[in-house]
C-alpha cells in the first residue's frame, strides 16, 4: 500500500498538489496542507506521483 508523507516544515502551502489531485490534497483556509487520503487509491497514484514531482518545496513523498 502506498502512503503519502508530508514534511510540514518544508511545505509552503503553494497548492500545486491540490490543483493536481484535489481528491488527495487540500490547502485549508490557514494555508496548511491537509492530506485527505494518506493511502490514496490506485486510481489516484499517477496524480500523486505528479504532485510529489511538482511540489516546489519538495515537501511530499510517496512511500511505495
Amino acid at each position: 500500500m502506498s502512503r503519502v508523507q508530508v514534511d510540514r516544515e518544508r511545505c509552503v502551502g503553494s497548492g500545486v498538489c491540490e490543483s493536481i489531485v484535489p481528491e488527495v490534497f487540500e490547502i485549508d483556509d490557514d494555508g496548511v496542507l491537509q492530506v485527505l487520503r494518506q493511502e490514496p487509491p490506485a486510481d489516484d497514484l499517477d496524480g500523486v506521483r505528479d504532485a510529489v514531482q511538482s511540489c516546489p518545496a519538495r515537501a511530499l513523498v510517496l512511500a511505495e
